[in-house]
């Protein structure tokens, strides 16, 4: 008798462990279930704000990437070999210079700085007028051994088209700068401007020093233009730290002070200009 109530306590000690260890079980899979549940009803959440975001992005255009061009779609970037302060992505292709048809190559321009100036297409809208108030300005540029350069993947032959339709009708006329065709894309994404969805190019920018070292790069969505202004004030500071060694604080123009990069030496600069 005693060997039997033994053994039923035994199992009476066994049933209720037992009994608490499925309940938690229960519990803990209730739990997950309701962490579950949130969890997807977070996301839920948040892929609908992220659409909702993503939507008013293109909303200035009217459900268009940019007017009348292309429709929204998700832009694909290809990875880029352009790398501040290491060698510029060699580039050589076709282009058109003073409406002749010549080959032109980044090594052409060694000992000079050159401003490479990449726009979506041909016979569209901000385009012309980037590069015609590059074009018109040119000489500024060459006023201070610079060179611009500007490049889409459209061919030479639509470049020349473009080159000889009057600027009233949305053409270039008489444009100053070589028009470079990178009809295969490689220079493209080679430089990481390729919209490989819209076959076309960003609005980047960038500049490249005498030795052939990239210095600077600027990146515009596609409704907006650049600065010919900025441009030269950016190639004139490289070109100032360059020859002098000294750095060119924000907003910085020939004639302004610049600084002494010590820790000693950079005090006369703030102690001026505070």
């Amino acid at each position: 008798t005693s060997r039997l109530s033994h053994l039923l306590l035994q199992e009476i000690r066994i049933y209720f462990i037992l009994k608490i260890i499925f309940t938690g079980f229960i519990i803990r899979m209730t739990n997950w279930h309701c962490c579950l549940v949130v969890l997807v009803s977070v996301c839920s959440i948040g892929s609908s704000l992220s659409t909702a975001d993503e939507d008013s992005c293109y909303s200035f255009a009217g459900g268009s990437v940019y007017p009348a061009e292309a429709p929204k779609s998700d832009h694909t970037l290809q990875t880029t070999k352009a790398v501040i302060s290491k060698p510029a992505p060699y580039f050589e292709g076709t282009a058109v210079v003073n409406k002749e048809i010549v080959k032109l190559s980044l090594s052409q321009y060694t000992g000079k700085y050159v401003v490479l100036l990449f726009y979506p297409l041909d016979f569209t809208f901000v385009c012309p007028t980037e590069i015609i108030a590059f074009s018109d300005r040119i000489q500024e540029f060459r006023d201070i051994n610079t060179e611009v350069i500007a490049c889409s993947v459209d061919s030479h032959f639509t470049h020349l088209a473009w080159i000889n339709t009057p600027r009233k009708e949305g053409g270039l006329g008489n444009v100053k700068i070589p028009l470079l065709s990178d009809l295969t894309h490689k220079i493209s994404k080679d430089y990481g401007v390729y919209l490989e969805d819209l076959g076309h190019t960003l609005r980047g920018l960038f500049i490249i020093d005498q030795r052939g070292v990239l210095r600077q790069i600027t990146m515009n969505d596609l409704p907006v233009g650049r600065s010919v202004d900025e441009t030269i004030r950016l190639v004139q500071a490289f070109q100032y730290t360059d020859t002098h060694g000294e750095v060119c604080p924000a907003g910085w123009k020939p004639g302004a002070d610049t600084i002494v990069p010590n820790p000693k030496e950079k005090s006369k600069y703030f102690e001026k200009n505070n």
